[in-house]
């Protein structure tokens, strides 16, 4: 083999790892969604409870992204990688052998901790591991591929694992996968240079992570303790113009338009996945194994926006611009799914909105990576992961908990997605190339 054909092999193998903890850590929002119902019969959740099951990994995991962020642009972001896979499997393990609601829950919450140093480190692996271009983009369309489609496969494949095993398996599969890669890693990544001196804000991290934990549970439950979260999460942005050290970073008006669109984005796509589970078997009748595989066209329409279009719009008019077309295409898409629940087939003309939402999801990250200098990709990846978690999180129980229907509900996902799109238009993503 050549010098190049071994660079080549070797950017492909890391690309590669990359790309699978990225598909795990998307696959583990979503792969319990089709097992929930299973879950609550076997150890006694009540309706509201079982939410928890889905919010308390991406509340951890939107709460702690910032300060996974801190440790990756500190710690290095290969440390912070094998540390985040080591904690994922464990925490995978945990909740596969739950057998009380709490110990659940606790596993989802621990989970989403170790996908907080996941997350940054990958994107920043990848800003600073793959040339500025071509190769940058591509690398972004095939972690954006494994990211969206994690999404939709999850699903499927949760109806299919719990089928067969039970909701258990939803879980205990991450561990092999998780392990292996953590194994990997050493051989596969560059080693990291020396560590960078400094504090942590441990305090910012505190009220982040109580402040939209407080936050989910208010709304999902219409407490007076949504006040407190919003306090909290006050606190801590006057504690980040204070701290020598910041978790949050400065915020430019070009990382604005990719961090607050994706906040919308995934309360829309959150809604979507949870409406679109509930209606078939809740309403349709369809066994898990059915429903499972009612998520395949998602996924397929997935890979298409992530790595056929997405890399072509953004070589052709700019990842900015690329944004703005994902999330109008996405909530056009989602209002026609609304308007289509009913039936299987009604609502198949909807489903197009997987397309566009692979389209959008790596535009995000890409655009925010653009954004920011070398020494702060960790910082902003996790400041634009943590509105994509939390935005999921808050999307879903605000949409839920103030429509009365399904229609209602899948609506308000379709105008949150059109709100994402004029936000990030008239921030000036959309003029970004």
């Amino acid at each position: 083999m050549t010098a190049p054909e071994a660079r080549r092999a070797g950017t492909g193998a890391r690309l590669a790892l990359l790309a699978v903890t990225q598909f795990l850590v998307a696959t583990d929002f979503d792969i319990v969604f089709v097992a929930l119902p299973s879950i609550g019969r076997d150890l006694g959740f009540d309706a509201d409870g079982l939410q928890w099951v889905v919010s308390a990994y991406t509340v951890a995991l939107g709460g702690l992204l910032l300060l996974g962020g801190r440790a990756t642009d500190r710690l290095g972001a290969r440390r912070v990688f094998v540390a985040g896979l080591v904690l994922f499997g464990l925490a995978s393990l945990a909740g596969g052998l739950a057998t009380t609601p709490g110990r659940l829950v606790t596993a989802r919450a621990v989970q989403g901790v170790g996908a907080a140093l996941l997350t940054p480190a990958t994107l920043r692996l990848l800003a600073v591991g793959f040339a500025e271009g071509p190769d940058r983009n591509r690398a972004f369309a095939v972690w954006g591929v494994a990211g969206s489609t994690g999404a939709a496969v999850g699903a499927a494949g949760g109806g299919l694992l719990t089928s067969a095993f039970g909701w258990e398996a939803v879980l205990l599969v991450n561990v092999p996968v998780a392990l292996v890669a953590a194994a990997l890693a050493p051989v596969l990544l560059r080693a990291d240079g020396p560590r960078v001196r400094g504090p942590f804000d441990l305090l910012g991290a505190a009220l982040a992570t109580t402040g939209s934990t407080l936050l989910v549970l208010g709304i999902v439950d219409r407490s007076p303790v949504v006040v407190l979260g919003v306090v909290l999460l006050g606190a801590f942005l006057l504690v980040e113009r204070r701290a020598p050290e910041p978790l949050l970073p400065r915020v430019s008006r070009a990382l604005l338009a990719p961090t607050l669109a994706v906040l919308l984005f995934m309360g829309a796509v959150g809604t979507a996945y949870f409406l679109i589970t509930t209606q078939l078997q809740d309403v349709l009748g369809f066994t898990v194994l059915q429903a499972g595989a009612a998520f395949l066209p998602l996924s397929a329409l997935s890979m298409v926006g992530a790595g056929w279009a997405f890399p072509r719009l953004a070589a052709r008019i700019g990842a900015g611009r690329t944004l703005v077309v994902g999330m109008a295409g996405l909530g056009v898409s989602l209002a026609v799914l609304a308007l289509g629940f009913g039936g299987y087939a009604t609502m198949l003309p909807g489903f197009v909105w997987a397309l566009f939402a692979g389209i959008a999801f790596p535009a995000v990250f890409r655009t925010a990576a653009a954004a920011v200098p070398e020494s702060q990709q960790g910082v902003a990846g996790a400041l634009a992961s943590t509105a994509q978690y939390v935005g999921g999180a808050v999307g879903l129980a605000v949409l839920l908990a103030w429509s009365d229907t399904a229609v209602a509900a899948g609506l308000g996902a379709a105008a949150l997605a059109l709100l994402a799109a004029v936000v990030a238009a008239v921030l000036g993503a959309g003029r970004s190339r």
